[in-house]
């Protein structure tokens, strides 16, 4: 096909549209599984018209659909991401021994560990559900900066909280000079606050609290979208089912 000069490049597109993220667009088009309009792209950097039709190759479908995304209950002490001196990266509890026995999903495999990463971070001293996955598209949708997927919270704090502080917690604060986007902010008992986000920036929760005078004493992440914690035991993991979506 005849290449715009002008339009969108075909892997920014395709992750725009959810088909899968940039890096593996590339390699899709590298491998040439990638159609446009009916016609075979196999050119990195190509551009489309943004209105065109995307196809991906049976091939690459099928890829697709080995991918694996883990839930894990991550316990305190383990990074999400990047190990730091003297800590190990929660992708360390995916193992054989640590798979829930009542996962009906697939059993564990070596090649489920392959470019499995964290989508989205869960501090150090924080637990709950951490996602990771070898799925782009499931990465874009939780961690992209568009991303509108609800990340919901139990934290127990201690200190006094005004009726002004909890205004400021739902809608009204600022970290590192930009404004925070509305959140969901209530109590749900006596020393434990409910908080519902739709963006996660560097403990975020815990530096919301400061800035209303609240210490936080620990911090759970119950539920990530749709998909809940429910009885996942701590230090714990199982297969995203069939069917289950963010």
């Amino acid at each position: 096909m005849t290449q715009p000069t002008e339009g969108i490049r075909l892997s920014k597109l395709m992750s725009e549209r959810g088909i899968c993220s940039r890096r593996e667009a590339d390699m899709y088009i590298e491998q040439g599984l990638v159609f446009v309009d009916g016609q075979r792209i196999s050119e990195l950097g190509t551009r489309v018209d943004p209105g065109c039709q995307i196809h991906l190759a049976q091939q690459a479908q099928k890829q697709q659909q080995q991918r694996v995304t883990v839930l894990l209950h991550k316990p305190i002490g383990y990074v999400s991401g990047q190990p730091e001196p003297g800590y190990q990266p929660a992708v360390v509890l995916i193992r054989p021994e640590t798979q829930w026995r009542e996962d009906d999903g697939a059993r564990f495999k070596p090649a489920m560990l392959k470019g499995l990463a964290p989508a989205g971070r869960l501090d150090i001293d924080s637990t709950g559900l951490l996602v990771l996955t070898q799925d782009g598209r499931i990465a874009k949708q939780l961690i992209g900066d568009d991303s509108d997927v609800e990340k919901e919270y139990l934290v127990r704090v201690g200190g006094q909280l005004s009726e002004q502080g909890m205004k400021l917690l739902n809608h009204g604060l600022e970290l590192d000079g930009r404004p925070l986007r509305p959140a969901r902010v209530a109590w749900q008992n006596e020393d434990q606050l409910r908080f519902i986000l739709k963006e996660g920036r560097k403990r975020q929760i815990r530096r919301m609290c400061e800035l209303v005078g609240l210490r936080v004493l620990g911090l759970k992440r119950v539920r990530i979208g749709q998909v809940r914690l429910g009885d996942l035991p701590m230090g714990q993991w199982r297969v995203l089912k069939e069917g289950e979506r963010f």
